[in-house]
C-alpha cells in the first residue's frame, strides 16, 4: 500500500504562481498530479516516471513544472501563469507502472487526498 499526502495549493490572483507538493511512504516507477474542478472529470496535469521523464497535458506545458525528490520521498508540482481555470482539487497519484504517454486516472491505484488550489481573477 502506498500512503500520498499533498500539500501546499491555497489561493492566489491570475499571473502568479504557486507550488504543490506530495510525500509518498513508497517509491513507485509513475507518478503523477491529476485536477478536478467542480463538476468536471478529473483530468491529468503532469506525470514523471523512475526515470525522469515527464509529460504534461497541452493546458500546462510551459507553465507547470513536475519532479520528484526520491531522497526527500516528495513529489512536487511548480505551477506559474496561473488562470482562473486551474482552479481546482489537486491530487497526487502514483501507480508502479506507466501506461504509454497517456495519464488517465483510471491508470493510477494509489492517490492523496487531494488539496484545493484557487485562481482568481
Amino acid at each position: 500500500q502506498v500512503q500520498l499526502v499533498e500539500s501546499g495549493g491555497g489561493s492566489v490572483q491570475a499571473g502568479g504562481s504557486l507550488s504543490v507538493s506530495c510525500t509518498f511512504s513508497q517509491d513507485t516507477y509513475c507518478m503523477a498530479w491529476f485536477r478536478q474542478a467542480p463538476a468536471k472529470e478529473r483530468e491529468g496535469v503532469a506525470r514523471i516516471d523512475t526515470e525522469g521523464t515527464t509529460d504534461y497535458a497541452d493546458s500546462v506545458k510551459g507553465r507547470f513544472t513536475i519532479s520528484q525528490d526520491k531522497g526527500n520521498n516528495t513529489l512536487s508540482l511548480f505551477m506559474t501563469s496561473l488562470k482562473p481555470e486551474d482552479t481546482g482539487m489537486y491530487y497526487c497519484a502514483a501507480q508502479w507502472w506507466c501506461v504509454g504517454d497517456r495519464f488517465l486516472a483510471a491508470d493510477f491505484m494509489y492517490w492523496g487526498q487531494g488539496t484545493q488550489v484557487t485562481v482568481s481573477s
